[in-house]
């Protein structure tokens, strides 16, 4: 297994920096995805219910040898679950073939429906009764997770949120530190899109380091302190993407990929979606 960062969460568990991303995989590709990953050195698995591969994730954990207590298993509760969680966490478990996740993620905030607070105190009692871990959310900003803090004085051990070079969340990701919240990146790679890899400054980086532009994004992620979880189904992709633990960017490089930033969100945004 390469020697891969390990990240310390504020309840003391502890997170590979990079892991597998599964979002739009079938079943299938989900299933394959994961085992070559873990055959990789990859030892953290992003998936969530409404992604309808847990069932896959599962059965890829029965068929590798690699064991249960070497794998960070992630999942999420879905929106039209906030006033379910109890029910919902337990048809994640089952369809997973687990007893307990290392990680259960609110996956949206829904600020109009305004159930994430109470959705937030079942999901302190999941963990208080061992069905997960750690708890943490995705997609919440300061208020959101100002609140959380407030009414129930649990904060989250991560929010994950879009993150990429042409979208970098500066305040927010600051905002999280200062809260001793780790961040982690989805659609690190801004899904192949806003001509990230085109720009200018990553394929310099590429040519110095002798990597792709996709290793590039990924190193500036862990370089920047951020928990990674590029997806891929492509088994090439898949080993590409954690060939990154051989070179690190230096200072000035981070601060040139810094001026990429241009508040370009793919996803939706979180304070309008419900």
């Amino acid at each position: 297994m390469a020697d891969q960062p390990i990240i310390k969460l504020h309840d003391g568990n502890m997170m590979p920096q990079l892991g597998l991303g599964v979002w739009q995989a079938s079943n299938e590709d989900a299933h394959r995805a994961v085992l070559k990953a873990l055959e990789v050195g990859y030892r953290s698995i992003d998936t969530a219910a409404a992604y309808k591969n847990e069932e896959a994730i599962g059965q890829a954990l029965q068929d590798t040898d690699v064991s249960r207590d070497e794998i960070f298993v992630t999942t999420k509760l879905w929106n039209d679950d906030q006033q379910n969680v109890q029910q919902a966490m337990e048809t994640s478990l089952k369809k997973l073939q687990l007893e307990q996740v290392d990680l259960y993620l609110m996956h949206w905030p829904c600020p109009e429906k305004d159930h994430y607070v109470d959705a937030w105190k079942a999901m302190i009692k999941l963990q208080q009764q061992g069905l997960t871990k750690s708890i943490g959310v995705c997609n919440f900003h300061e208020a959101h997770l100002k609140r959380l803090l407030d009414e129930t004085g649990v904060s989250p051990v991560v929010n994950q949120i879009e993150l990429h070079p042409m979208l970098q969340q500066r305040t927010l990701h600051a905002w999280n530190a200062m809260h001793q919240i780790q961040t982690e990146s989805w659609s690190p790679l801004a899904q192949g899109g806003e001509g990230v890899f085109d720009q200018e400054i990553i394929r310099q980086l590429a040519k110095k380091y002798g990597k792709t532009a996709a290793q590039i994004v990924i190193r500036w992620h862990l370089d920047s302190g951020l928990v990674v979880i590029p997806k891929s189904v492509t088994p090439a992709r898949i080993e590409e993407n954690f060939a990154v633990f051989d070179f690190r960017l230096e200072k000035t490089e981070l601060s040139e990929i810094a001026k990429l930033d241009r508040g370009n969100r793919l996803g939706p945004d979180p304070e309008t979606f419900n």
